[in-house]
């Protein structure tokens, strides 16, 4: 019964309630893209590949279900993750780069921007990878990959990456 009052006292105050919403929104918005696939992607086989393979299949349980899909998300934030680590320790390597973490939040500010602008080239990189697994692993997965459909596949992973990295912002600010 106590936790009962105490889960409706969170739920009075205003401001959290909008919070606790608006994540819900963003998890809702994040499922439904993870269930929409590339064209030309034959999902059962891809399904069937990801249960034999227990590494991927370890990764698809990390990535929410978005990899035995293929879907638009399938990378997640992790280019932003790996790009925000590489900004990170180039930070203690770069006087210049040394000199703007410590001018506070404008500096922050500019060095989150540098980790954006480098998550667009790790985003097309890790994709580029993660196609030419599936390729290599099961010929079945995926059709023809002629080099508009490899670009294709790469924009719009780059694009649910993207999309990604915006959602967070948007919960952060």
């Amino acid at each position: 019964m106590q936790f009962l009052n105490k889960i409706r006292q969170i739920w009075q105050i205003k401001d959290l309630r909008n919070k606790i919403l608006f994540v819900f929104v963003m998890l809702v918005i994040f499922r439904i893209a993870a269930h929409i696939p590339f064209p030309g992607v034959n999902v059962a086989n891809l399904k069937d590949f990801f249960a034999r393979n227990e590494m991927l299949g370890m990764l698809n349980v990390l990535s929410g279900g978005a990899m035995s899909n293929f879907s638009i998300v399938a990378m997640g934030i992790a280019p932003y993750i790996t790009a925000s680590i590489i900004m990170q320790l180039l930070t203690m390597v770069i006087p210049k780069l040394e000199e703007l973490s410590k001018e506070g939040s404008a500096g922050r500010q500019k060095i989150n921007q540098y980790s954006r602008v480098l998550t667009v080239p790790l985003a097309l990189v890790q994709s580029y990878g993660m196609l030419m697994l599936l390729r290599q692993s099961s010929s079945t997965v995926v059709g023809d990959l002629s080099f508009f459909n490899i670009a294709n596949i790469l924009i719009v992973m780059l694009g649910g990456t993207m999309f990604l990295m915006w959602l967070g912002e948007v919960f952060l600010f």
